[in-house]
């Protein structure tokens, strides 16, 4: 491509004349800084290199801390959150743990060690009620600017960005209710992950509300096995055996699971069984038959997360205290009207 048909595209993207373009990338006086800002980011956008002198210069890294990337949910918010430092001039370095790979605790320190300006944690150790918390209050007391998603720590100084997942179990359930299910299933990971207790909270609040059920009656319908696939298929089949019309899961991967449980025993989804999961991970309306789910917003959540640890960064004071978002429910085509057996 001709010079000159580049800067026709860049002035066309910009909204300005090539004139103004060429004192932009030539770094003469008389252009106003948002103009020049246009032109940068128009050249960004059409895939163009900066000139040296008006590369953006790294105003620090930020560690972002999260569990894996095989479930589709955690790459959805460490994209948000790397596009969104990276437009700051931040660069972001992402951790995630693996069975034979670093800890948590390690990359922490591989992090301080490279002299990170904040930590952003999703779904980490703060969310495990049976975790060492100390190491959270050791960072905050070095002054290091953190920010936790999904969990909560009492008594540790810092922003927390929740989903609501009490009320997203509500949302479920009522859902369920509505399309004539009395015995809903609930399928979740551990007890002692602070997501699966508010989770089941929301869960049983719902039952009773709804459904008039006492904790007797709800007791033989939760089963809480492990995150993922396997665990949603194991928690399907004890399930199945006490005659659920429908489960509602902690995750999307669990629903996944349950779903290829039922079709093992030769059960239709939505027909014979109603599924529900919990994220609305990519790729979920793209299922067989595509998810019905609660959505975590994602991008809500990852944006304030950056802001609130930017705030700290820059050094001005963020309220300490948990955001929660609301979720929201997504209805395809794993839930269905109830049929009389």
């Amino acid at each position: 491509m001709s010079s000159r048909a580049r800067l026709a595209d860049i002035a066309a993207k910009a909204g300005v004349s090539e004139a103004t373009v060429s004192r932009v990338l030539n770094g003469r006086p008389g252009v106003a800084e948002d103009t020049k800002q246009a032109v940068l980011t128009a050249l960004d956008v059409l895939g163009f290199e900066r000139p040296t002198r008006l590369r953006r210069r790294s105003a620090g890294l930020i560690g972002l801390v999260m569990p894996e990337l095989i479930n589709p949910i955690f790459p959805a918010f460490a994209q948000v959150i790397e596009s969104a430092l990276s437009q700051r001039g931040f660069t972001p370095v992402l951790c995630t743990q693996s069975p034979s790979g670093a800890t948590e605790e390690e990359y922490v320190e591989m992090l301080l060690e490279r002299g990170v300006s904040g930590i952003i944690f999703v779904s980490g150790l703060h969310a495990d009620t049976g975790a060492d918390h100390a190491r959270y209050q050791s960072l905050v007391d070095r002054n290091l600017p953190v920010v936790f998603v999904n969990g909560w720590l009492p008594g540790v100084e810092a922003p927390f960005i929740s989903s609501d997942e009490y009320a997203a179990m509500e949302l479920a359930v009522s859902h369920l209710v509505a399309l004539g299910h009395r015995r809903i299933g609930f399928a979740s990971g551990p007890e002692r992950f602070i997501v699966v207790q508010r989770k089941l909270a929301g869960y049983r609040t719902a039952m009773k509300a709804q459904l008039g059920l006492t904790d007797a009656e709800v007791d033989p319908l939760v089963e809480l096995s492990m995150f993922g696939v396997e665990g949603g298929a194991a928690a399907a089949q004890r399930l199945l055996d006490v005659g659920v019309s429908a489960v509602v899961c902690g995750s999307d991967m669990m629903a996944l699971g349950v779903i290829r449980a039922a079709r093992q025993r030769g059960l239709s989804v939505p027909d014979d069984i109603s599924v529900v999961g919990y994220d609305d991970a990519p790729m979920m309306e793209f299922t067989d038959p595509p998810m019905t789910t609660v959505r975590q917003p994602v991008n809500a959540m990852a944006l304030a997360a950056v802001q609130s640890l930017l705030e700290e960064v820059r050094g001005h004071a963020t309220p300490h205290t948990e955001f929660l978002f609301r979720p929201e429910l997504v209805v395809r085509n794993t839930t269905g009207a109830h049929r009389q057996p």
